[in-house]
């Protein structure tokens, strides 16, 4: 099949990215012929060592910009002669719509952000994906029929990208709890920054690490420094490869506000960590409802201090969660992922048929015939 991927751009640092350059991967490593059109970024050069083509659409949002990409897009949906259009963030999906409806081919769209108002626009795709349950309950409440919104769950476990990545373990501190993801209000990093100084004063030995990068991070550097217990937190800063942070930790931990189906967690679960989510959109649907990983209220440091409190002290129970994070570890692969996203195309192409052979005799027929077609009605 020939699929044609339309992000914003392949920059590292975000989550639906990541999403979109694993799938094409393995896509691409199941035979299919594949194109990424983007901004463009970090991940080209993995794209194209992975054998998918790679194409510019500038996705900058002002109205000559906007004007210029839908007609780059028509034509490398031409060019490619793309048979499937996924496109995976909102201004992808606005550009793709026209584009897919002209060419008669499907468009599909992925749902990463439904916290985003934005989000509802999604439902502009043939098929709708959504990453996790809740975000397909929630699209469902947005207007998109059932028969429409499949859920693929996220996985990324066997990615194009963990190829090159480190197996050696850092060197950390333990006990250690660990917090991966961007620095922002919506992961929650300053309610694990409180639950650990609650945590700290009857654990000395704790260290917690923060591992990433984002607007709030000065202001929580600065919170940080606040803290009794600031010596005991290391604000590692953005890193290629978190992987051997994961290795390293005894526990991870991810107090997210709201995340979708954040692919962190099988990355976390793949490197053996114990586990602590917090009870919000795709986190429980990623650790099993709580078998493969804790569970804690969001917004709520107490609780999360009790439960890192309660490992701390008994380590091992540390031990038990870093077992049950294996539970059906498998589901979690992007394989699976790439397999259910092609069951999704087969439904589109199917639904689509009549509509693509329409359009495919409407773009063969000559200005004469036209013409005449015109006059005889």
């Amino acid at each position: 099949m020939r699929i044609l991927h339309v992000l914003n751009h392949t920059q590292r640092l975000n989550g639906h990215v990541h999403a979109a350059v694993d799938l094409a991967c393995a896509q691409a490593a199941h035979g299919h012929d594949v194109c990424v059109a983007s901004g463009g970024g970090d991940f080209d050069s993995l794209l194209q060592k992975n054998g998918i083509k790679t194409v510019v659409v500038d996705h900058k949002r002002s109205f000559p910009n906007l004007a210029k990409a839908l007609v780059h897009l028509r034509g490398h949906v031409r060019d490619f002669d793309a048979e499937i259009v996924h496109a995976h963030m909102m201004t992808s999906a606005v550009l793709a719509f026209p584009v897919c409806r002209l060419a008669g081919i499907p468009l599909i769209t992925t749902v990463h952000n439904e916290f985003e108002k934005s989000a509802t626009l999604m439902g502009l795709g043939t098929r709708v994906i959504a990453v996790s349950d809740v975000v397909g309950a929630s699209m469902r409440r947005r207007g998109v029929p059932s028969s429409r919104l499949c859920v693929v769950l996220n996985g990324t476990i066997g990615s194009a990208r963990a190829d090159q990545r480190s197996e050696v373990p850092a060197a950390l501190s333990s006990p250690s709890i660990l917090f991966v993801g961007g620095l922002h209000p919506r992961k929650g990093l300053p309610d694990l920054l409180q639950a650990f100084e609650i945590v700290h004063r009857s654990n000395p030995d704790a260290h917690l690490y923060v591992v990433g990068d984002g607007p709030f991070k000065q202001a929580y550097v600065d919170m940080a420094s606040q803290l009794s217990c600031k010596q005991a937190i290391t604000f590692v800063g953005p890193t290629a490869d978190p992987y051997p942070y994961m290795l390293g930790a005894d526990i991870f931990v991810l107090p997210s506000h709201a995340d979708p189906a954040p692919l962190v967690l099988s990355e976390a679960r793949e490197a053996g960590c114990a586990v602590i989510g917090t009870k919000v959109d795709g986190i429980p649907q990623l650790l099993e409802q709580g078998e493969a990983g804790m569970l804690v209220p969001p917004g709520d440091p107490q609780s999360l201090a009790r439960t890192l409190a309660d490992l701390l002290e008994r380590p091992d129970q540390i031990d038990t969660w870093k077992a049950r994070s294996q539970v059906r570890l498998e589901h979690l692969t992007i394989d699976r992922v790439a397999r259910e996203t092609m069951q999704v195309y087969l439904a589109a192409l199917s639904k689509s048929a009549p509509a693509q052979k329409n359009a495919e005799t409407e773009r063969s027929r000559s200005p004469a015939d036209a013409l005449s077609s015109g006059h005889r009605k």
